[in-house]
């Protein structure tokens, strides 16, 4: 198992696709956190709920990269064959899923800390220079990075799960930005009144609870935590058991 741990991590390190979702992450959130920061109105800007959404865009970028890359990392050796030998060196596909799952929840953690990091940091800067008061103090930002580190981590082995389950790339990766960037949008949005008892459920939600974000809608980082670590687990299982049940294509 440490030996597909290890196999798993210098996969990830070693690919392009790492390294450009990486890259990719950390240009749209500078590029949204100033967006964000200088382009909404100041009188919206002055409380610490609203300061921590602006922030909270580092969070919501590392969990949908996060996912990304978690999928990937099944999907991209399925497409490109290599799933094969994989699986020939390591006959047990059990563990090959589960190496997967902790290496990409590592390198995701990874993603979750520098996006937030990268968010707070410029984030805060655009707020002083427009001289807004910051109303943060250190645990929030001690939360957010935090949160941010482990929402990520989560959604990592979420997104290999998924990518266990579905195999096929293209519908795994629109899937997963569809939720995020849209589903998830309409039902916390309040759509048909269901956000008090659908959206803050939700996997991405939850995400955003355990950085902070939001406390009068989303439900405590206490409970927002073992609840996405609970989808997280199902995903991986559920992945676990398709692969170890369905034969290669």
């Amino acid at each position: 198992m440490k030996a597909q741990f290890r196999a798993e991590l210098l996969k990830q390190r070693s690919t392009r696709t790492g390294l450009g979702l990486f890259a990719g992450m950390l240009g749209l959130v500078l590029l949204v956190v100033l967006l964000h920061g200088f382009g909404l109105a100041a009188e919206g800007l002055e409380g610490s709920s609203d300061q921590l959404m602006v922030l909270g865009r580092g969070e919501f970028l590392a969990v949908l990269f996060a996912a990304l890359l978690g999928a990937l990392s099944v999907t991209n050796e399925i497409r490109h064959g290599t799933i094969r030998p994989t699986f020939l060196v390591s006959p047990w596909r059990g563990r090959v899923v589960a190496a997967k799952v902790w290496a990409s929840a590592l390198i995701g953690a990874g993603f979750g800390l520098a996006a937030c990091a990268l968010a707070a940091g410029v984030g805060t800067a655009a707020l002083r220079l427009r001289g807004i008061d910051v109303e943060l103090d250190g645990g929030d930002y001690a939360l957010l990075l935090a949160g941010g580190t482990a929402a990520a981590a989560l959604w990592a082995a979420i997104g290999v799960g998924l990518g266990a389950i579905v195999r096929d790339q293209v519908p795994t990766l629109i899937g997963i930005c569809a939720w995020l960037l849209f589903v998830e949008g309409l039902l916390v949005g309040d759509v048909a009144g269901v956000a008090e008892n659908v959206g803050r459920f939700a996997p991405g939600a939850l995400g955003q609870a355990l950085s902070g974000q939001d406390p009068d809608t989303l439900l405590a980082p206490a409970l927002g935590a073992p609840l996405l670590a609970l989808y997280a687990t199902a995903a991986a299982a559920a992945g676990w058991i398709a692969t170890t049940r369905r034969g290669v294509a």
